[in-house]
């Protein structure tokens, strides 16, 4: 397959202007087309990632992770990409590590490759490995389905897939409802190992804030799946904001 012209890389950054501009420099090493969208910045975000190479789409306020993520696939849809390489804007992904994600869709035909953070967990700040551990032995009992790292959002994915489920997640809970629309709708979810970076700096994630925002989606979504269950008709992403090319 020709990832050039058929994947786009989808970044959502909010206040990223210190390392946007490296990191699309790194990704379109590997992608012609690195879309960057602007999560509502108070900073130069915007600015910088177009001058490094980077497609940008505005958001007009801060919304969140979720709907950033929704707003980007829905842009790269639109621009007749099939598939879309989800990595952070702060630098925690290492570009260098795109061409495992390929190389296992190709492999395994999977509709979802997950970054898979593991193997070096100790590289991870405490609390974050902890926090992931918990809620991927949660997700891992409702789905039925062996998971190693729920939480990465260094992802390649099926966007004619994505596009057929539900979605409605507008912070960090995106990944967990992704991981779970997918096996609902019984896509094959892959793992493929991917290096621990963690720069200095604050993170987005509120540690209280966040985790409520993922309880509550959680205790949500406990139904179980319906086996026969189908795939809705193709949507236009849910509940986005008006974005700003």
């Amino acid at each position: 397959m020709d990832w050039t012209q058929k994947c786009a890389a989808v970044i959502p950054c909010y206040n990223e202007a210190a390392r946007i501009g490296e990191v699309v420099a790194g990704v379109r090493r590997h992608l012609l087309t690195v879309i960057v969208v602007d999560d509502g910045s108070l900073d130069s975000t915007a600015d910088t990632a177009m001058e490094a190479g980077a497609e940008v789409v505005r958001l007009p306020q801060n919304t969140g992770k979720g709907a950033a993520l929704r707003a980007g696939w829905q842009h790269a849809l639109d621009r007749g990409f099939t598939w879309a390489l989800n990595l952070d804007g702060d630098g925690q992904h290492a570009p260098g590590d795109i061409p495992k994600f390929f190389q296992h869709v190709e492999q395994s035909r999977a509709a979802m490759v997950v970054g898979n953070r593991m193997d070096h967990a100790e590289a991870m700040p405490w609390l974050r490995r902890r926090v992931n551990h918990w809620m991927t032995r949660r997700l891992s009992r409702f789905t039925g389905v062996s998971l190693v790292d729920s939480q990465c959002g260094f992802r390649l994915l099926d966007l004619e897939v994505v596009a057929r489920v539900p979605m409605t997640a507008n912070h960090f809970e995106i990944e967990s409802e992704v991981l779970v629309a997918l096996l609902a709708a019984r896509c094959p979810v892959e793992f493929v190992p991917v290096q621990v970076l963690y720069k200095s700096g604050h993170s987005k994630i509120h540690p209280l804030v966040d985790s409520w925002r993922w309880l509550r989606w959680w205790f949500a979504q406990r139904q179980p799946l319906a086996a026969d269950a189908p795939l809705v008709p193709r949507p236009q992403m849910y509940n986005l904001p008006e974005p700003h090319a």
